[in-house]
């Protein structure tokens, strides 16, 4: 039951405050009035709104977005760690600085549209806007269902085209190149595992030997890594092992006969137990080789112009500074000048972090893509780009083109849909070849004649 207090305002003026219960018996204000009939008015309004259903506190629209977000959505937002560190990072860098200080209530379409309009003139790729955009909407989507705010300022509002690119697939022939350009065994034996399985890398890099039945070949995929900055991390680490896949969902497959094998005279050459890690980071071997002694820098010949038309000796620190040379000379040249100023006390650097004492084990994405994966790519002359999680796609590709069934596929790759299955039809390079052959075959009838 509401009721009206008499209060003392700062004019010396009688007040009554109107007070109502809200679901959960606290005492709230439905505001000052002059008279007590017109306080008794406001918590009976408060009250009925109550009793149908109309539950929120007009006060909590006019808390900042900012406040909102950090204290209401992201806390109580259940999502995976990964998507929380994705989430975070997206709001911080593209919403929050045009959002921050306004108030929720505050916040309208045409304010989504100017922000829209501002990141496009900024720069930012039409992918990237209506991934925040999508962000933003969500927000007020639990904004709006919690009854923070009555308007949904994301509604109707349009964002730039992203266009639908076809996929390139690597060819099996450009495979073989790269395979035999990465520099160890462990390196050509996952992504080979990868291209015959089409395991995303957080399932790949957390393979275990119990995974593998090496007498039916069958592969269970049960787990995933994912890799996160520390501070997203329940324990504060850097790997989190998720106990499902990312469609949330165990699945079986079949491996060739050429690839267990393979697998299993790794596992009794590294003596790995059914617990341990099929691929796993070593302290050996897995450091870049650096060049500790930079060859006489007359023999070297000089670096490419700089803007001002400038050049300078490869192997010095004005090839790399002014020069703005990366090759390994320089570079190293750069590396060798800062280690001598540390070891004589000078710069006061911080302790340098080695990442392979960062993991219990797991391969870091980004330390594999920029040793292993990219070298390989470039010593194989590839001209088109062609990412880790690509050889997923090869896969698919490969299989379809092969005559394997689409729905196998489906669900040997895991994926929630067939159409995104269907995508990788014809996808290879010379999957029209038969519709041109059709083509040819009907035009040069005439000539046939």
């Amino acid at each position: 039951m509401g009721f009206s207090r008499k209060r003392m305002g700062s004019d010396g003026k009688v007040r009554y405050l109107a007070c109502y219960r809200d679901v959960k018996g606290r005492i709230r204000s439905a505001g000052t009035f002059a008279s007590e009939r017109l306080a008794d008015k406001a918590w009976q309004r408060a009250e009925a709104k109550l009793a149908e259903g109309r539950v929120g506190d007009p006060a909590r629209g006019r808390m900042t977005f900012q406040r909102y977000v950090e204290e209401v959505w992201l806390p109580n937002h259940e999502v995976e760690p990964t998507t929380r560190q994705s989430y975070t990072s997206a709001i911080y860098k593209h919403i929050m600085p045009e959002f921050g200080p306004m108030r929720m209530i505050d916040i309208l379409p045409e304010h989504v549209r100017e922000w829209i309009a501002t990141l496009k003139a900024n720069g930012v790729t039409p992918a990237t806007i209506q991934h925040n955009k999508v962000l933003l909407s969500a927000i007020f989507t639990t904004a709006l269902n919690d009854q923070v705010t009555f308007l949904h300022p994301c509604k109707g509002v349009k964002t730039p085209t992203v266009a639908l690119k076809p996929r390139v697939i690597i060819t099996p022939e450009q495979f073989d190149a790269v395979y035999h350009a990465l520099p160890d065994a462990q390196a050509r034996l996952l992504v080979e595992t990868d291209i015959e399985s089409g395991l995303r890398w957080g399932e790949l890099t957390e393979l275990r030997v119990k995974d593998l039945d090496f007498d039916s070949r069958i592969l269970t995929i049960s787990r995933a890594v994912v890799e996160l900055d520390p501070k997203f991390h329940p324990q504060g680490e850097r790997f989190l092992v998720k106990d499902y896949p990312k469609d949330k969902e165990y699945r079986r497959l079949k491996l060739s006969a050429h690839i267990v094998l393979k697998i299993q005279a790794h596992r009794d050459t590294q003596h790995l137990g059914p617990n341990d890690l099929l691929f796993a980071i070593h302290d050996q071997g897995s450091r870049r080789l650096r060049i500790r002694v930079v060859p006489n820098p007359d023999e070297l010949g000089l670096t490419e112009p700089n803007d001002k038309g400038r050049q300078y000796k490869h192997g010095t620190t004005s090839g790399y500074g002014a020069g703005r040379c990366r090759c390994e000379h320089c570079r190293a040249a750069c590396a060798i000048y800062r280690a001598q100023r540390r070891a004589q006390g000078k710069d006061h650097p911080r302790t340098p972090r080695l990442r392979e004492t960062d993991t219990d084990g797991h391969i870091f994405k980004d330390w594999f893509r920029r040793q292993m994966w990219y070298p390989a790519v470039t010593a194989a002359g590839l001209t088109i780009k062609v990412r880790i999680h690509d050889l997923r796609h090869a896969h698919a590709s490969w299989l379809l083109a092969g005559g394997a069934d689409l729905q196998v596929v489906k669900e040997r790759l895991g994926h929630t849909s067939i159409q995104t299955t269907a995508r990788y039809l014809h996808t290879l390079p010379d999957a029209d070849e038969t519709a041109l052959t059709a083509l040819s075959a009907i035009r040069n009838r005439a000539t046939t004649k």
